[in-house]
């Protein structure tokens, strides 16, 4: 037994399989410490226990991970589609099959309540389930021949070795959404989780490793970002980036990207509009602004930040909205509560720099607003009224428990509004008229375009933002197209 392993069985948890519990980087099928063996610390939010260690891998050991990918690409690429797909297939099963496991490990160091990370693992493993059927899918198509005595054939080929880099907030889902779509293409990966939440990756390697993978297909860096990325962003070899993330962050690899000319996927921020018209039905819409604010304590992309609510039902939301979100309960991942701790002091300052500014400026405070006892890292679920254009809020993604809300007058004012950010990846519409939904719809500048309900998301649609939100598609056929190039032949047989 590990040093780490053995650390994580001292506390009041114990996983099923202990094994999943790994603290060395995962790269060409072994587990390493990197050349310099050095660790970082692995906190739960809650409380600021100590989970573990995790090898901090150095820039010379992020190349090597290229390297086994690069040397595994010949193998895995030249697969039978079927073959992948039945290798997936089995990381699916094993997934669902130590969900409690995995489950578990998430809320403790991401602060996730427990039952919202046992749905994030369905939801990751769908990702895995969809892209194993994908991979079987024939890549070849037909194209009538504009020349005499010529055929004409389309193909699909991997593009090889696909970097991931991967956030805190989702640290299951987000890496198996990105590694099913490009190990399905038959490319190879490197991936790299966030510093904070580390050791979801590392079980999924675990997993990967029982599943059948080529030693190399799938590797998982640990470290400190910009050591383990940059040699991947200077590497040729590297053909493909996908990165869930800020959008400064994005913006800086879609510079470093340029030298090589990577593909990208840039999944970045978000400032979603909530828009809820008059003719709305307005118990559900209070039921869904509840589930679009303060799932994932509002640390989600997805986040409701911006409510705009028409003048005559606005006195009403605000009071039943309020009333609703003073009773979401806060406290640890395992007492699954409505919301949990935010992940680190930045986040919890943040909320209170935006409540501090709207008020400042004329909001109202009808709920929360400052830190919450249950400890350092919470925050009391809040919602703000009657907030001005020129708040922060209105303008910066929260990434918290935070509601800000406004009236509008008009259809043409609220979108209009809605669309005044650089922000586009999804937006939230109430409304019972049809004529509306269509217009608004077409209207907003957004990817994603939620009618009367929050939950969109899944395998098989294609999710990304417009404008700064990001490039590229994750999810549906569509995800695999990054990780893709596509090959013309011209045949004659003469």
């Amino acid at each position: 037994m590990s040093i780490v392993q053995s650390q994580f069985r001292t506390t009041q948890f114990e996983l099923s399989d202990p094994a999943l519990f790994r603290g060395f980087s995962y790269i060409g099928g072994r587990w390493t410490a990197g050349s310099s063996s050095q660790m970082f610390a692995v906190t739960n939010p809650a409380d600021g226990s100590h989970l573990g260690d995790v090898a901090s891998l150095s820039a010379s050991d992020s190349a090597l991970a290229v390297d086994a990918a690069q040397q595994a690409f010949g193998t895995w690429s030249h697969l039978l589609p079927q073959q992948r797909s039945a290798i997936l297939r089995r990381w699916y099963e094993l997934i669902l099959e130590h969900k409690e496991d995995l489950s578990l490990l998430m809320a403790l160091e991401q602060g996730k309540p427990i039952s919202e990370a046992r749905g994030e693992i369905d939801y990751g493993a769908s990702f895995v389930e969809f892209f194993a059927e994908e991979a079987k899918r024939p890549n070849i198509e037909s194209v009538t021949s504009h020349l005499p005595d010529a055929e004409v054939e389309i193909w699909r080929e991997p593009v090889g070795v696909a970097a991931l880099i991967t956030p805190w907030n989702f640290p299951s889902a987000m890496l198996t959404r990105k590694a099913a779509a490009a190990l399905a293409a038959g490319c190879t990966v490197v991936a790299h989780p966030s510093a904070e939440t580390p050791f979801s990756a590392l079980a999924l390697a675990e997993l990967s490793e029982r599943a059948g993978f080529p030693a190399g297909t799938f590797n998982v860096v640990t470290g400190h970002a910009p050591v383990v990325v940059e040699p991947w962003m200077q590497d040729r070899r590297v053909r493909a980036v996908s990165f869930t993330g800020s959008t400064e962050i994005g913006k800086l690899l879609y510079r470093q990207s340029a030298d090589t000319v990577k593909r990208l996927v840039l999944e970045l921020g978000g400032h979603a509009p909530f828009i809820l018209f008059a003719d709305a039905n307005l118990d559900l819409a209070v039921e869904e602004a509840i589930k679009a604010k303060f799932a994932t304590s509002g640390q989600d992309c997805l986040g409701a930040n911006r409510f705009f609510v028409e003048r005559p039902v606005y006195d009403a939301f605000c009071t039943r909205f309020a009333e609703a979100a003073s009773r979401l309960s806060v406290g640890i991942a395992t007492d699954d509560p409505d919301i949990g701790p935010l992940m680190n002091e930045s986040a919890v300052a943040k909320q209170e720099q935006h409540v501090a500014d709207a008020i400042s400026k004329g909001a109202r405070l009808l709920t929360g607003g400052k830190r919450h006892d249950a400890g350092e890292l919470f925050f009391q679920p809040t919602v703000l009224a009657d907030v001005s254009a020129d708040a922060l809020i209105m303008h910066e993604e929260t990434f918290g428990p935070v509601a800000a809300i406004a009236p509008f007058d008009s259809e043409e004012e609220v979108l209009k509004t809605a669309n005044d950010t650089e922000y586009g990846l999804v937006a939230y519409l109430h409304t019972q008229d049809p004529r509306r939904i269509y217009r608004a719809s077409r209207s907003l500048q957004f990817g994603m375009v939620a009618v009367n309900r929050t939950k969109v998301t899944g395998a098989p649609i294609p999710f990304g933002g417009m404008k700064q939100s990001g490039l590229g598609r994750e999810g549906s056929r569509l995800g695999m197209e990054a990780f893709t190039d596509v090959k013309y032949v011209c045949r004659d047989w003469a």
